[in-house]
């Protein structure tokens, strides 16, 4: 596992040890940001369910300004700190360690509002257009924000969903992605 592009090219990645953490491969990460991206100028991102941090170490190597990673394991956070630290990310990057329903309430309070949002759950857990709802209604979400989801090839994610646009689903071996941007002025149309 490394980092493809930017800042940190080239750089290895540690994984979480075991089996209880499923990182993004390469070639996914490299399908999603060549979707998404490739390069940001600037703005917020989210790494929700983060495991080892690689989708956000990505996002802030291909330009993002802040990253904030969420993750409730102890030995996920700690993988994470030691990642951030070996590309030189630590200034642009905050790190939490909490149940992601919890962090959600604790950033609403800040009033900060994300451009790109991984949603990287544990496969047992789909209902991730139901968070995005949430996310939106809690303020989390940027208008034209990208969020991305990682998830099970046989969970499938709605076509429309209040307030996105679904860019796309690919599929990767038992890996899917789908991909939704948030446009606002839909709330609006509908």
């Amino acid at each position: 596992m490394r980092v493809i592009a930017g800042k940190a090219k080239g750089r290895a990645l540690q994984a979480v040890p075991g089996q209880g953490t499923r990182p993004t491969t390469d070639k996914v990460k490299e399908a999603i940001f060549s979707m998404i991206g490739p390069y940001f100028d600037g703005g917020k991102a989210l790494d929700l369910f983060a495991g080892t941090g690689g989708l956000g170490i990505e996002a802030w190597s291909r330009g993002m300004q802040q990253v904030i990673f969420v993750d409730k394991e102890k030995v996920s956070v700690d993988i994470i700190r030691s990642n951030v630290e070996l590309v030189g990310a630590v200034e642009a990057i905050e790190i939490y360690r909490n149940d992601a329903g919890r962090a959600m309430k604790a950033l609403a309070k800040r009033n900060i509002q994300f451009d790109l949002i991984f949603l990287d759950p544990p496969y047992r857990i789909v209902d991730m257009d139901a968070w995005m709802l949430q996310m939106v209604e809690m303020g989390l979400v940027a208008e034209d924000a990208t969020i991305v989801v990682e998830h099970d090839v046989k969970m499938q994610y709605p076509h429309q969903l209040n307030g996105f646009e679904q860019l796309r689903t690919n599929q990767y071996g038992d890996i899917a992605v789908t991909i939704y941007r948030h446009v606002a002025t839909m709330n609006a149309r509908e």
